[in-house]
């Protein structure tokens, strides 16, 4: 029962970074071309973007109900990046509406734009230091060793900020990748195709630091995969990947290019949670959290099951009919 609930919890975090993560993307896409990216972004991301959040509102359901001891060990420990994140989520998805809504004053939808594509790239950073405090095991809520080893250390350190980083580039990749599909005109095809390409080359390089910040924060991560099958061969799998989706990048191969890109990302997310698996929260002092020690009574995560499978049975198929409805089909002019 317990593995049920925390498979679907890791399916809604994985959704949440393919879908959610792209939408968070959109907005630094915006940053890297100095808003000419602005209308295809805002058409692609505006009818579903609100819809994408529903993945992470269920993570944090299901930590609050069926694991409670990581839910407040997370947001008592690291509760100043994932206060950063709420409001970053807030300011983000306010300026996003007004931005889409409100009147047609250059200056008002200027400010908006900021708010959102800044916000996005402060969200997203945030995002990724929030999970670098969860994986990299200096979490102690021992206080007797004061403030800063309690709120602030487990998260302030290189392995964390470059977990940021590797967000950052990996959600704005899988905009580009994304974003590919919904155009039509061939100069802005051209364009983000070579930004694309670039993306890749640099994603490749914030993956390689987060190992080596890893390293440098005592944290064996490269060990931790290097032993683990399952995480060695989604790492092969997602490095085998680059050159296919390479080709189909110069091919215009879009579906492939979106099929491919999401592939490596399931690869990425596969490979953490092998070496983390059942670990959900490492700790500094004492035995770690996991889906077992962590996990809420019995009675309640049965209630929570049901909750789930009724839900999952309404909310996967009215997803998949959104995205039928408003992305399923040919690309819409960009007009960028």
């Amino acid at each position: 029962m317990t593995e049920i609930i925390f498979t679907i919890l890791t399916i809604s975090l994985l959704l949440y970074v393919l879908l959610g993560g792209a939408d968070f993307g959109g907005g630094i896409l915006e940053l890297l071309t100095h808003g000419k990216a602005s209308g295809i972004v805002t058409r692609a991301i505006a009818p579903v973007w609100e819809a994408n959040h529903m993945w992470l509102i269920l993570v944090v359901v299901i930590l609050f109900v069926g694991f409670p001891t990581v839910y407040s060990t997370v947001l008592t420990a690291l509760h100043i990046p994932v206060l950063l994140v709420l409001i970053g989520i807030i300011f983000r998805g306010s300026a996003f509406t007004f931005r889409h809504y409100d009147i047609e004053e250059v200056t008002p939808k200027a400010i908006y734009s900021a708010i959102f594509r800044y916000s996005s790239l402060f969200t997203t950073f945030f995002l990724g230091v929030t999970l670098g405090g969860i994986i990299l095991g200096e979490i102690s809520l021992d206080h007797n060793n004061g403030f800063y080893a309690i709120y602030i250390h487990p998260w302030l350190n290189l392995f964390s900020f470059s977990l940021g980083i590797f967000l950052v580039v990996l959600f704005a990749f899988l905009a580009n990748i994304y974003t590919l599909g919904e155009i039509k005109e061939e100069v802005h095809l051209r364009r983000f195709t070579r930004l694309a390409k670039r993306m890749i080359l640099v994603l490749v390089f914030a993956g390689a630091l987060v190992f080596v910040a890893a390293e440098l924060d005592g944290h064996p991560l490269f060990y931790e995969f290097y032993h683990s099958p399952v995480s060695t061969v989604s790492v092969v799998l997602a490095t085998i990947a680059l050159p296919f989706l390479w080709i189909n990048l110069n091919r215009n191969n879009r579906t492939w290019v979106r099929i491919t890109a999401a592939f490596q990302t399931i690869m990425i997310v596969a490979g953490w949670f092998a070496i983390q698996f059942p670990v959900v929260v490492k700790m500094k002092e004492g035995p770690d959290l996991t889906i077992q020690n962590a996990g809420a009574p019995p009675e309640t995560q049965f209630y929570l099951l049901i909750a789930l499978v009724v839900g999952v049975l309404i909310v996967f198929p009215a997803m998949g009919y959104l995205y039928k409805t408003f992305k399923f089909k040919k690309g819409i002019s960009s007009e960028i």
